[in-house]
């Protein structure tokens, strides 16, 4: 039998980074906060410690990390036509586990969306004209502003400690900077990490080409921090262990490096790990949220009422929980009616690997989130005209670390074993980099989330189905850019060298990206988006759905940081308009 506790002010769903920052938030308002995590409490010192954490069997190979498939997992195809089945294991992308959530073994990329990203199908319209977007793409507005998202870009990379250098301050260019990115109040909050020799190579090749390169804006501090919430991190040592790791040095922001260690002396919130939402509650009217269930542990189903229900999960759950509540139409791509599910993109991942005779790059140095980049190919910062498509990426050289088991740099036609396998990979072993191409993934019809009519749960429920497939449009993109690439690889006279764009079909098997968005998205419209620009559910106002469920498409940058000012403006809003006269917010 289901028992139900005392209601609450607020529940949160997911303690990563977008749950974390809205809990901190309405605490410090005041308010009663429970926050339900699905999977345990993570802590640095007991689950990330110096002496077991550089595992790359346990983390890299067993996910220990991600979340277990048999707790839950998704469903793929590549088009309506064909039949979904079950991963098995993650593959194309590593949904996280636990507080912290996947900000835990993310990389530490921290862009700002551009401008332009805000308003993306207004601006290329205003452009390029309506004719000349291809057919096949469904782009939308996000129904907000710039103006409206400096301030909680700037937030977050204050609580976050993000290194980098300004390239636009105030309006005013700076040089070393990212020329292309919108006017910033403020620079980083500490100075770029220092750069290992392949992205000094880099940097110093696309110069001599006109380009104008940049540090990766990155929340791996450069130097001890301590931030508003007076929480202290220590400077990135380049270990080598970041991506797929959670650090062991209090170096990379996470949730349970910046904001968790404040959260939980508060006496106003409560934390529920190894607890699952089954569902988010309405009335009978369906326009007010009242709480959710959740399965703890044991077994036993509780109700947490609420008066204010915020839900902060991984883009996939997020979407699934929506479905599961019966909240809003599910989308149907035959009609192109309902928006639960609608817009769901990804990421194209390209690269050009350089194979060199005379260079030592040290490659068990590195970090998720050091190096250089350049961003004349990336979103819309290149002219687009007759060139049959739109989008780019972030062009740039990050190494990660080289691990002890994966990292296996081998050029073409290397044999698969033996004395020659071994004498090829020592010869490369120390003489190889990469230049990766992070590029725009833009929304079609025929890409979108549902419940998987096969397939359930350990509870019962419908796995979320993931329809999607390349467009023509990203292809094209990602063919233009990786050229683009191989052109600078090229003028770095490299032995020989390998050119990657993204090719075919979406598969599930390689990893790719954890860069999962839409399926919830925002906008002005309650007929073609699932939340306002406050993060609100149209028609069910004390109900909030935030994270990159939100995203309409996807540019050519990692979303975390806009995730995280996505948090800080949906707190905000609350704080400022919602609580002063709970309702819809649609002029606020």
């Amino acid at each position: 039998m289901m028992k139900k506790l005392p209601k609450t002010d607020v529940v949160v769903i997911g303690l990563g980074w977008a749950g974390s920052i809205i809990a901190n938030e309405l605490a410090d308002e005041g308010l009663e906060v429970v926050g339900i995590e699905r999977g345990p409490w993570r802590d640095t010192a007991r689950d990330f410690n110096i002496g077991t954490v550089t595992d790359e069997l346990r983390y890299v190979m067993r996910e220990e990390l991600m979340l277990r498939t048999r707790q839950n997992t998704c469903t793929m195809r590549n088009n309506p036509s064909q039949t979904a089945l079950p991963m098995r294991t993650w593959g194309s992308f590593h949904p996280g586990n636990g507080t912290g959530g996947a900000g835990n073994h993310w990389a530490g990329i921290t862009f700002r969306f551009q401008p332009e990203e805000f308003r993306l199908k207004s601006h290329l319209t205003e452009r390029y004209g309506a004719s000349a977007i291809p057919d096949e793409l469904v782009l939308q507005d996000w129904g907000t502003t710039w103006e409206e998202m400096e301030p909680h870009y700037m937030q977050f990379e204050r609580v976050a400690g993000t290194s980098g250098r300004a390239g636009n301050l105030n309006g005013e260019k700076q040089p070393g900077g990212n020329p292309f990115e919108g006017a910033r109040s403020g620079d980083y909050p500490t100075p770029p990490l220092r750069q290992p020799y392949a992205p000094t190579l880099f940097a110093d090749a696309a110069k001599n080409l006109g380009y104008q390169p940049f540090p990766v804006p990155s929340s791996l501090v450069s130097e001890a921090y301590t931030n508003p919430y007076g929480v202290t991190m220590g400077p990135c040592t380049f270990c080598g262990f970041c991506t797929n790791y959670g650090c062991a040095n209090y170096s990379k922001a996470s949730a349970i490096t910046t904001v968790l260690p404040a959260l939980m002396r508060k006496p106003n919130f409560t934390a529920y790990t190894n607890s699952e939402v089954l569902q988010v509650l309405t009335d009978s009217t369906g326009k007010k949220a009242t709480g959710v269930t959740y399965i703890d542990s044991s077994g036993d189903e509780w109700e947490q009422p609420a008066d204010l229900v915020i839900v902060a999960a991984f883009t996939f759950e997020n979407v699934r929980l929506m479905l599961l509540s019966g909240i809003g139409e599910a989308y149907d791509p035959v009609t192109n009616s309902g928006t639960t599910g609608r817009n769901y993109a990804y990421q194209t991942a390209n690269n050009v690997t350089l194979f060199f005779d005379n260079k030592n790059f040290n490659p068990f140095i590195g970090a998720g989130a050091v190096g250089m980049g350049i961003d004349e190919f990336n979103n819309d910062n290149f002219d687009h005209s007759g060139l049959g498509f739109f989008g780019g990426g972030s062009i740039r050289v990050t190494p990660i670390g080289a691990a002890p088991i994966g990292y296996r740099p081998l050029p073409p036609n290397t044999p698969k074993w033996g004395s020659k396998w071994k004498q090829t990979l020592k010869d490369n072993y120390l003489s190889t980099m990469s230049i990766g191409c992070e590029a725009s993934s833009y929304t079609t019809r025929t890409n979108y989330l549902s419940l998987d009519p096969n397939y359930k749960d350990p509870h019962g429920r419908p796995l979320l189905r993931i329809t999607f497939d390349f467009a023509q449009n990203d292809l094209k993109m990602a063919q233009y850019c990786t050229n683009k690439v191989a052109e600078i690889a090229k003028v770095m006279n490299p032995r020989e060298m390998i050119v990657k764009p993204m090719t075919g079909h979406w598969s599930s098997v390689p990893y790719q990206s954890s860069h999962v968005v839409g399926g919830f998205i925002m906008g002005a419209d309650p007929r073609t988006s699932s939340v306002n620009k406050h993060l609100q559910v149209w028609d069910v106002p004390n109900l909030f759905v935030v994270g990159a469920s939100a995203f309409p498409q996807n540019p050519g940058y990692n979303p975390t940081g806009t995730v995280g000012a996505l948090a800080f403006k949906a707190a905000h809003d609350i704080r400022h308009y919602y609580l002063k006269r709970p309702g819809e917010m649609i002029s606020a």
